[in-house]
This record gives structure tokens, C-alpha cells and sequence, in this order.
């Protein structure tokens, strides 16, 4: 009877396709969101067997940091760029757990990552919250969680300015344009803390550094980052 089962769900998916969000073939019945090949083939960079890798250069000088990692390579018109697309665009808010869970059974194998307390997603302005419906480094944050054993904390880092996209700027400008928009509401929370900050995806870094910067006044902190995606 299961194996009936099973070929009765994959026959309503043939008339109902479930389809990959990353490469948009259809899903069979015992898979969700992504397809086993992606699952396995998706550029996966390895940062956490790695302490100088390429997120955490972006960093020396000028955010005194524990360890950063990316889970995957991010290129123009790849299966994660579609994979994230439909993660930050079209409500595939789940994409974010499942690549948090994957993605923390890499960090287990860091002893530095192990030793996080309290995971803080980079806010979203209120105003793209509300069009949105959800903030895909939150999502991506309560993935990572129960894994490394840590607390996610989503109100006391705030975004207080709207900003413009990032897309087109130089690093510079997008560095400007992230000054004084964020702030931390309670410091006494994250005294002597180790924090990890997650965003989705890393390109120059001048969002997670404006955080970083703020999150470092705090005494005692320690400060990690963690993404779903380097651009290359």
C-alpha cells in the first residue's frame, strides 16, 4: 500500500507539477522545494573548512569578526540566483529554512560557529516587510537555529531608514548610502554575547558591516556572519 502511495502521489504530480525552485524541473513525491540533484549538485563553496575565505577577506580592516561563510557561489542566471528569486519575490518564504538547516550542519563542523548564542537576521524597513510579508534572513535564520542551539532575535537589531537599492552603487556609495540606518534597541541583551548576523546574499558587504559596526559597540560582543549566497 505505501509504494501504491507513492506512485499515486507521483502520478498527481505529473497532472499537478511541484517544481524546483532552482532548476524548475518537477519534484517527485518525496521531494520538496528542491529536487535531489540540486540538493546535491548546487555550487556549495565549503567556507566553513576554510577561515580565510572570501567573505571573511571582505572584512579584514574594516570589521573585526570570529569567522564568515557563505553556504553557496551566487552567478548571474545559475540556479541559485533563480533559487533566490523565487525565495525573496514570490513568497517561497520556506526556501530559507530548508538552506538555514543545510547550511548549519556545516557550521556543527566549525568549532567557532558552535559556540554562537543569539542569531540576528539583517531587519528589513517595516514599509518592505509589509510588502513583502516576511524577511528572507529571518526565514533563513530560524533554519539555522536548532542546530547550533541558539536563540533568534528579530526586534532588537532595527533598520530606522528606508534605503534605496544597492544594486547598481559602488562600493562606496552603497557603504554611504547604509550609514545610520540601523540601530540596536535593548545592548544589554547582546552584552558579551556571540552573535551571528545573517543576511541572504553577500556582494560587497557594506549591509552586514553597517550592522556589524553597531552590533560591535555593544560591550563584550562577538560578532560572526552568515550567508546563503557569495556574489561572486
Amino acid at each position: 500500500m505505501k509504494a501504491l502511495g507513492v506512485y499515486l502521489a507521483d502520478f498527481a504530480s505529473l497532472i499537478f507539477p511541484q517544481i524546483c525552485a532552482a532548476c524548475h524541473n518537477g519534484l517527485m513525491a518525496n521531494e520538496t522545494i528542491l529536487c535531489t540533484d540540486c540538493l546535491y549538485n548546487l555550487p556549495k563553496t565549503n567556507f566553513h573548512l576554510q577561515s580565510d575565505n572570501i567573505v571573511a577577506r571582505q572584512f579584514w580592516g574594516k570589521l573585526p569578526i570570529e569567522a564568515a561563510y557563505a553556504l553557496f557561489y551566487f552567478n548571474k542566471g545559475g540556479s541559485v540566483q533563480k533559487m533566490m528569486h523565487h525565495f525573496k519575490y514570490d513568497g517561497m518564504y520556506k526556501i530559507g529554512t530548508l538552506l538555514g538547516g543545510i547550511a548549519a550542519g556545516q557550521l556543527m563542523l566549525n568549532k567557532t560557529f558552535t559556540s554562537v548564542d543569539v542569531i540576528i537576521p539583517v531587519p528589513l524597513h517595516k514599509k518592505r516587510l509589509k510588502q513583502r510579508g516576511y524577511n528572507q534572513s529571518e526565514c533563513f535564520a530560524k533554519g539555522l537555529a536548532p542546530k547550533l542551539n541558539a536563540r533568534v532575535e528579530t526586534n532588537n537589531l532595527v533598520r530606522i531608514v528606508a534605503t534605496h537599492t544597492q544594486t547598481h552603487k559602488s562600493r562606496f556609495a552603497r557603504f554611504e548610502n547604509m550609514q545610520e540606518v540601523f540601530t540596536v534597541l535593548d545592548p544589554e541583551r547582546l552584552m558579551n554575547k556571540h552573535i551571528l548576523l545573517v543576511d541572504d546574499i553577500i556582494t560587497t558587504g557594506s549591509t552586514l558591516e553597517a550592522c556589524g559596526l553597531e552590533l560591535l559597540k555593544i560591550p563584550g560582543l562577538k560578532l560572526s556572519i552568515a550567508t546563503i549566497a557569495y556574489a561572486e
